[in-house]
């Protein structure tokens, strides 16, 4: 081989490992997982307020169509396991465990309820039906873009919480770092 078919071997490798790198890199597609649906799946049952739902059972009409009885304690208002109120045709998210063949609603959460404006000294924002948050402060440091209920909780943006309080006018969250309150925030 003489010295002039050296440049022209390198640049034939050169082209020939830029190209399978290429393709080495289409075959492959990355994927995000949401690490929380599989490590732990949502059990949430997720459906409409029935007619017959009475202050101790709330009959929920599923979204799958079927017709389900839980029933639930209204005794005392810091453990009541219906956030929200029962109102029938309203939709709920509601997890629950059978103990001696009832099922008893373990949390019930009125997702008509808790959609709305809600605003405390630091945030401002709606929740809106589809998994929507609409931030009404733009300079809000990790504003909450998006919410769902799984097993119970309420997922707001990265923010896990538990729903103490959900009334017509207040909302009371609970996480690791602390108490939440917000004020529904009325049309002027």
């Amino acid at each position: 081989m003489n010295r002039k078919t050296y440049p022209l071997i390198f640049a034939a490798l050169l082209l020939l490992g830029i190209t399978a790198c290429k393709q080495q890199k289409t075959d492959k597609p990355q994927t995000l997982e949401d690490t929380t649906e599989v490590a732990d799946p949502d059990t949430t049952i997720y459906g409409r307020c029935g007619d017959e739902t009475t202050m101790h059972v709330l009959q929920l009409v599923t979204d799958e169509g079927t017709t389900m009885s839980f029933l639930v304690d209204v005794d005392d208002s810091e453990t009541q396991t219906v956030k929200g109120g029962m109102l029938a045709g309203d939709r709920f998210a509601v997890t629950a465990r059978v103990v001696d063949g009832d099922t008893i609603a373990v949390k019930a959460i009125n997702l008509n309820t808790l959609q709305g404006k809600w605003m405390s000294i630091d945030r401002n924002f709606e929740i809106v039906d589809g998994g929507e948050v609409i931030s009404a402060i733009h300079t809000e440091t990790n504003p909450y873009t998006f919410w769902k209920i799984h097993n119970g909780s309420l997922l707001l943006g990265a923010d896990t919480f538990d729903i103490i309080t959900l009334g017509a006018d207040s909302l009371e969250l609970e996480n690791n770092r602390g108490i939440f309150v917000y004020k529904r925030q009325t049309a002027q």
